[in-house]
């Protein structure tokens, strides 16, 4: 389908499929602990069929137009993803979020796929606001919110009850036309 080069380091942007079930289950392995320190993401999928039914449920929201999911690979692998929630082409609205194992941290890969995610819901979808929303004790996804040029909107306090403790939940937001400023200045335009 597609396969979009995130640099010269083996890493691409791929979409993650129902069919990738099986590959799915075995990346959340290697970091569940790790990827569910903050949101319960994959946390259901134990075996090939939660595997694939957390995928056919973005698979449903993305015909839906509601949300999608989108893997990345680094040296033919797969060790993590970014994704849209609460897509609302109509209303100019979507969240986006992001998932690694441990091994895959520490290489701007989330920072280089949201900023693919993000031109394609500003310039092809025609969102105006994109949302990040972390715990936050998550400061790598937090840096994450700053390096794409998010302002911090807010704290929703104690609002995320998460393995028995209730997390303040930050808030990010970047707007279409800051968006578009700062790729152009990053572009040197």
């Amino acid at each position: 389908m597609y396969a979009i080069r995130l640099g010269d380091d083996g890493a691409e942007l791929r979409p993650l499929e129902p069919w990738h079930a099986e590959e799915f289950l075995a990346h959340l392995d290697r970091g569940r602990e790790f990827i569910n320190r903050y949101v319960p993401f994959g946390a259901k999928a134990t075996d090939v069929t939660g595997a694939r039914e957390v995928l056919q449920r973005y698979a449903d929201w993305r015909a839906a137009d509601t949300a999608s999911l989108h893997g990345l690979w680094l040296d033919g692998k797969l060790v993590g993803g970014v994704l849209t929630l609460n897509f609302d082409a109509g209303n100019g609205s979507c969240e986006v979020g992001c998932w690694l194992e441990p091994a895959a941290t520490g290489r701007g890969l989330v920072t280089r796929a949201m900023r693919v995610l993000i031109d394609w819901a500003v310039e092809q979808r025609g969102i105006h606001r994109v949302e990040w929303v972390a715990a936050a004790g998550n400061v790598p996804s937090i840096d994450v919110a700053r390096r794409l040029g998010m302002t911090r909107d807010g704290v929703r306090r104690e609002a995320h009850l998460h393995h028995g403790v209730r997390h303040d939940l930050e808030v990010w937001s970047v707007l279409a036309p800051e968006w578009r400023a700062a790729r152009a200045a990053a572009d040197g335009r």
